[in-house]
């Protein structure tokens, strides 16, 4: 049994730290001395640098699992257990998942064991020890963070989209339907779309027919219908990546968190010091937006940053809008806002209130919300009946604008 096992943790190819699993399933992090010493090193994660914006060294062990940046890497509930069980791993030994899982993890993160180390023997106790050493590559395959089934895909000339043998170099993102809600692809697909039309920076999408997406994997059941494929924003043409992180991982909570430790006003104070104007008035649009469709799941990994110079931090653009009352009624958002997370609160003095403790202009964020308020019934109306939507949805967003104040 191994005692000791050493991950590289690599920036657009660079090593610039390594994670190390000692016994009893310890991890810890550490950065390389040339990352430290490079005063113009490219940012791993705004939750590494102290309040004088200094890189933080010091980092304590954790058990089992790996630091909370890490972690937010690798996919969360139904994925998670679906991968684990193909790459051969116990779920909750995160060090080995993303060994298994690292040459194509979200952002222009990727990590691989040092100098070719062999997978340690004791990493596959909890699996069928009749399973060949080719499972952690199947696994590779859908590799994405996330609680719905995603997929990384390439498209292909005929038009439909393929998943790779390998999910290495994958532009879009695959999202299969819902198996207990009807229509979730489309009524993703039409809000992506309004938030478009508003102004908002959203990724390419399309509907793509179910019999269109070639090398699904075996296991998971007979679908059909629609899936919703995304461009994904931290892939280029050609193959190079792009960094990001979620708030999540600058917050240092763990997945499981994602709805506790942190509000909208947190994310807005951070967009205050990291961003600019336009990042300002991006974050107001897409909180007013998801607060008038209702969209009780914005929680902290649905919102992220990129590094489009590898330095500096932007709001990264929309993923995830997806009107989710008509399924699951819900009064209140996964976040508050400032004060509260009802939506029916959602007021000009609730937005006030966020404006003055996240440091933002006060004016900046009420007229930005008015103008979305304002765009959004325009484009609402004109739309909805146009867009690929249930009629259980329009009539759920309808009544539920009803309530809103700012609305």
């Amino acid at each position: 049994m191994a005692d000791v096992s050493v991950l590289d943790v690599l920036l657009y190819g660079e090593p610039i730290g390594t994670l190390t699993r000692v016994g009893g399933d310890r991890s810890l992090f550490a950065f390389n001395d040339a990352y430290i010493a490079d005063e113009a090193r490219p940012v791993l994660g705004l939750g590494f640098k102290d309040s004088l914006g200094e890189l933080i060294t010091d980092f304590k062990p954790t058990q089992t699992r790996v630091p909370p940046f890490f972690s937010n890497l690798l996919p969360e509930g139904h994925m998670r257990t679906y991968l684990a069980e193909r790459a051969g791993v116990n779920p909750v030994r995160e060090f080995f998942l993303l060994w298994a899982l690292g040459k194509d993890l979200p952002g222009a993160i990727a990590i691989r064991p040092t100098d070719g180390e062999a997978w340690p023997p004791d990493a596959d106790a909890d699996a069928d020890d009749n399973r060949d050493d080719n499972h952690r590559e199947n696994a590779l395959r859908f590799s994405l963070a996330g609680v719905q089934l995603k997929f990384s895909a390439i498209e292909q000339a005929r038009g439909g989209l393929t998943i790779p043998a390998e999910g290495v170099g994958g532009s879009w993102i695959v999202k299969l339907p819902s198996r207990e809600f009807a229509g979730v692809p489309e009524n993703e697909f039409s809000m992506m779309t309004l938030a478009r039309l508003i102004g908002m920076d959203v990724p390419a999408i399309q509907l793509v027919d179910i019999d269109m997406i070639g090398n699904l994997p075996e296991g998971i059941g007979a679908l059909s219908g629609q899936a919703l494929a995304i461009e994904r924003f931290d892939r280029l043409q050609g193959g190079a990546t792009v960094h990001t992180e979620d708030f999540a991982q600058i917050f240092g909570v763990y997945p499981e968190e994602k709805y506790k430790r942190a509000s909208a006003r947190n994310i807005g104070a951070v967009i205050a010091a990291e961003g600019g104007e336009a990042d300002i008035v991006e974050f107001i649009r897409r909180l007013t937006f998801n607060t008038l469709i209702g969209n009780a799941d914005m929680h902290l990994k649905n919102w992220s940053i990129i590094y489009p110079d590898r330095r500096n931090a932007a709001l990264a653009p929309a993923y995830d809008f997806v009107s989710t009352i008509p399924y699951i009624p819900d009064r209140k958002a996964a976040l508050n806002f400032s004060r509260t997370r009802r939506f029916d609160e959602y007021s000009e003095d609730e937005l006030t209130h966020l404006a003055a403790r996240a440091l933002l202009p006060k004016k900046l964020v009420l007229d930005t919300a008015r103008e979305t308020v304002a765009l959004f019934h325009q484009h609402w109306r004109a739309e909805k009946t146009n867009l690929p939507l249930m009629a259980k949805v329009v009539e759920a967003i309808d009544a539920h604008l009803k309530t809103i104040p700012i609305a």
